[in-house]
Formats: structure tokens, C-alpha cells, sequence
């Protein structure tokens, strides 16, 4: 799976807190609401590719942040995380959208578990690797290879590298790139970003000479290159 973006609906802090640090330490960028209304702006204005959600929220029951979901976005994968452990309360969850529902206590290891096999069926891939001319990633074990020689990338130089190539066909704006990679409180005008999108371009030219696979278009965002191949 490439890099995915989780946002966490959870009125109590510790527990916010304890999964959000958990499901980074997978490799996860993580969002958090402590309510239903602040869940529901965070899903307007950025593109998740999961949410945990409680249901016993302040402000927007949980059922509600769920149904007003699901009227604009049918793809994103939702896991109810809930005190709410009867049947029923199972029953109106999954009728209303949800994927799965977990009943609290929990371990994190089963809800990172369940996390990962829900979007497993999103971004299913008949082969774990993406080769582009010299350059290949695998994305089960998140490594890069310059024929068939192992890079040493960071997690973000990998995360950007990935977003990239599973895009390949596109111009993808630095917004997009970070929004997917980071969490949203990352500064979008801050150096990071340019810092290790150019530090992942000058490790890839170690190894690739002047086949520049990373390419700035101007004002319009990165894009992976075109091979180009010399004379046989």
C-alpha cells in the first residue's frame, strides 16, 4: 500500500492521542477531531483515505458525521470505533455505511489490522512493485531500486516518490503531494517539503546519472518523466 491518510474521530484525548501515535508508528499520516462538527470540516476540506469514528461524539453523533459523509464520498473506508457494543448498535452503523465496527476496548493491534484489510481493498495491486525504466519501488516492503540496487530513502522521500509513481500519468501539485504524505498541520508554505523533494531528487541522480525521473513542472506541481532510452 502506498502512504494513506487516516483521520481520527475521538472525543477523548488520551485515547485520540494513544491511536493517532500508534497508527503513525505504522506509517499512517493521521488527522484528529474531538467532535462530530470539526470531523465533518476535516473531511470537506481534505481527502482521507480512511476515518476511525467514534459514535458517542459531541456536537454531531457519530451516525450523523457518518450519514452526511456518505451523501458526497462512497469510497472512503470507514471503521466505527464505539462504547456502543449491541447488536443493534452494529446493525444501524453498518447500514448507514460503515465498513467495519470494532466495540471498545479494543487492542490496537486488531484495529490496525482491520484498518490495513480495508484499504487493502482500495488500492488492491496485482504486483507489489512499480517499475519505471531504471527505477522500481515495491510498495509491500516500501524499498527503492535503481536496477535492482537498493536506494536508502527516508520516509517522506519515500512517501513522495510513491504518491508520485502510483500517479505517473499526471502533473501532481506540492499541495496534493502533502496533503497525502503529512498531516494537515503541516505549514504548506514551510521549506520541508522542498527539502526533501530535493534531496530525493539528488539521491536518485546518484544512481539514475542525467535520467532525471523527477520532474518540476512550474507552477503546476511534480511529475514522474518519460524514460528516455538511448541508441541499442
Amino acid at each position: 500500500m502506498m502512504e494513506l491518510k487516516v483521520l481520527v474521530v475521538e472525543d477523548d484525548l488520551s485515547m485520540q492521542k494513544a491511536i493517532g501515535t500508534g497508527l503513525r508508528k505504522f506509517g499512517y499520516a493521521v488527522d484528529a477531531a474531538p467532535d462530530g462538527e470539526k470531523a465533518l470540516q476535516l473531511a470537506q476540506v481534505n481527502e482521507y483515505d480512511a476515518i476511525v469514528l467514534d459514535l458517542n461524539l459531541p456536537k454531531i453523533d457519530g451516525i450523523d458525521v457518518l450519514t452526511e459523509i456518505r451523501k458526497n464520498n462512497q469510497e472512503i473506508k470507514v471503521l466505527i470505533l464505539s462504547a456502543r457494543s449491541e447488536v443493534e448498535d452494529k446493525i444501524a452503523g453498518l447500514d448507514t455505511g460503515a465498513n467495519d465496527y470494532m466495540a471498545k476496548p479494543f487492542h490496537f493491534k486488531e484495529l490496525e489490522a482491520r484498518l490495513r484489510a480495508l484499504l487493502r481493498r482500495k488500492f488492491i495491486l496485482t504486483d507489489t512493485r512499480i517499475a519505471h525504466g531504471d527505477l522500481q519501488i515495491d510498495t509491500a516492503l516500501k524499498q527503492v531500486y535503481v536496477r535492482n540496487q537498493l536506494i536508502d530513502l527516508t520516509k517522506k522521500e519515500y512517501g513522495i516518490l510513491e504518491y508520485l509513481m502510483m500517479h505517473k500519468d499526471k502533473i501532481v501539485g506540492a499541495e496534493e503531494i502533502i496533503e497525502h504524505v503529512w498531516d494537515s498541520q503541516t505549514d504548506l508554505f514551510s521549506n520541508s517539503f522542498k527539502v526533501h523533494i530535493n534531496s530525493l531528487k539528488k539521491k536518485l541522480a546518484l544512481h539514475l546519472g542525467k535520467q532525471e525521473i523527477v520532474k518540476n513542472a512550474r507552477g503546476l506541481g511534480y511529475f514522474i518523466a518519460e524514460v528516455q532510452y538511448g541508441p541499442v
